[in-house]
């Protein structure tokens, strides 16, 4: 397989989870399914002391971490995606206190269609030379020790993991009583 037609592969399977898969799970997203805590001392998206929202947050992470909300998992999507996007396309100035966390479920769910458009275009301007060069560092954990490909491996899984917790939460919210 060339190194064309395995980032259009590539491609494929994330377009297949994110427009065919997921995006379909997450219409009708309301604000209490986005905030639902199905267990004591969920991670969520909250507001902090200035009323601007942050993203629950600690490393190193708790063992075992701590159960989140469908607002904390789908910023993680989209933050990881939009910070891969900065790292990898553009100017490595983002950081996550600058990120703006979105306090309702329509407001998650477009910053994470933003981010995936986002990461989509970046991966349209990529060559078969960016394939095989070495990531550089975070985000992305893999800190040069592999092919640009695996990053995009990653942000695959990424997406497809988060994103199935996100409709199981959706499905335990909605056989609890919640009307989603």
């Amino acid at each position: 397989m060339t190194p064309a037609e395995w980032l259009a592969t590539l491609r494929r399977q994330l377009d297949f989870q994110w427009i065919s898969v997921l995006r379909p799970r997450f219409e009708g997203l309301t604000d209490d399914e986005y905030f639902w805590e199905p267990a004591p001392g969920c991670w969520s998206v909250r507001p902090g002391p200035d009323g601007r929202f942050t993203i629950d947050w600690v490393r190193p992470e708790p063992q075992p971490p701590p159960v989140t909300t469908i607002a904390w998992r789908l910023c993680h999507i989209a933050s990881g995606l939009t910070l891969r996007v900065n790292h990898h396309f553009a100017d490595r100035s983002l950081t996550m206190a600058a990120i703006e966390w979105p306090g309702t479920a329509a407001g998650g769910l477009a910053f994470a269609e933003e981010a995936y458009a986002g990461w989509c275009t970046g991966l349209d301007g990529l060559d078969e030379v960016a394939l095989e060069r070495r990531s550089q560092g975070p985000p992305g954990t893999l800190d040069g020790q592999f092919p640009f490909a695996d990053v995009i491996l990653h942000v695959n899984r990424e997406l497809t993991q988060h994103g199935a917790e996100i409709a199981l939460l959706r499905d335990l919210y909605r056989v609890r009583g919640g009307h989603s």
